[in-house]
């Protein structure tokens, strides 16, 4: 099933059946961190952030369904976050070995390495992930049975402003995000940032030949920036936990080259973020959502004259 919105088809079925596929597979991703915890708890929230998306994204035709159902998948995913981050910690280290192999070569990220392998496992052998699946589990399929609540306007036109104000949310938000993060530099801006490329990404993917500007390029550059984010705010999450109390990530004799390399990666990524998101996110929000509204109108228009026609 494609996770794009068909313009020759009505609004409201295309949405349900997208929610209904991301969902469905959501589900089938946890069914596998039963055994796979790694691999299933990253696929399920990749798919949980693309029901949220979604829902942004149509917003505006249903608000108190899709406010609702936005804060369930919100809490869902939090139920998962601490397993999948325990998982994203181990990656954190491995990328910085990479990055600086003349620095790591000695095993001086070993011992912090193997305390993160202990927690991951602690946290995953635990009932709580147990517990947190079987929850995240019940809500999805809650989930699935109300997606026939949701209905949106289906004229051209007005599915056309739906969108408009979805994408236009998401750009403006990114906006600024961007605007704070370059005048503060705050963790918080970069996570805001982080997290409203990766709904512009999906919001791509959704409209696909509806948004007006040359998607490929688009989408490739805004997937680019928001790994760039990612990796960046696991960098401040590995921050925060090495000053937490009862150094959980090991001895300051254990951790001195990992805040090192951590503070070298910060530095990189944050320029390099900062100068990319300025290229994507740079232009007004309102223009670029006006010129998406009249093409997605024409589109959507000629799209539905089509299908009637065949």
């Amino acid at each position: 099933m494609s996770f794009r919105i068909d313009p020759r088809l009505p609004l409201t079925g295309e949405v349900r059946r997208i929610l209904a596929d991301e969902i469905g597979k959501a589900i089938a991703h946890l069914e596998m961190a039963r055994e796979k915890p790694e691999q299933g708890l990253h696929k399920c929230r990749k798919r949980l952030k693309s029901v949220r998306a979604l829902l942004r994204l149509v917003r505006s035709g249903d608000e108190p369904f899709c406010q609702t159902e936005n804060e369930c998948y919100k809490q869902v995913s939090a139920l998962l976050a601490g397993p999948r981050e325990a998982t994203a910690l181990i990656e954190t280290v491995d990328r910085l070995a990479d990055a600086f192999p003349e620095q790591s070569a000695g095993g001086g990220l070993d011992p912090v390495r193997e305390r993160l392998v202990l927690r991951q496992h602690e946290l995953h052998a635990g009932p709580g992930l147990d517990a947190a699946i079987n929850a995240a589990i019940a809500a999805c399929r809650e989930g699935l049975e109300r997606i026939d609540r949701l209905a949106l306007p289906d004229q051209p036109e007005q599915a056309a402003d739906i969108l408009a104000d979805g994408a236009r949310a998401t750009l403006r938000r990114a906006k600024k995000a961007l605007d704070k993060a370059e005048a503060r530099g705050e963790d918080e801006d970069f996570h805001d940032l982080r997290k409203a490329a990766k709904t512009h990404s999906m919001h791509l993917s959704l409209l696909g030949r509806l948004w007006p500007s040359p998607i490929k390029a688009r989408r490739k550059a805004v997937d680019r920036l928001g790994e760039q984010l990612g990796e960046l705010h696991d960098v401040f999450v590995m921050r925060a936990l090495l000053g937490a109390e009862g150094e959980p990530v090991g001895p300051a004799d254990d951790t001195k080259l990992l805040r090192k390399l951590l503070k070298r990666s910060e530095k990189s990524l944050t320029k390099a973020c900062l100068a990319e998101a300025a290229d994507l996110f740079g232009d007004s929000p309102k223009r670029s959502a006006k010129r998406l509204a009249r093409k997605a109108r024409d589109d959507l228009a000629g799209s539905q004259e089509e299908a009637k026609a065949a």
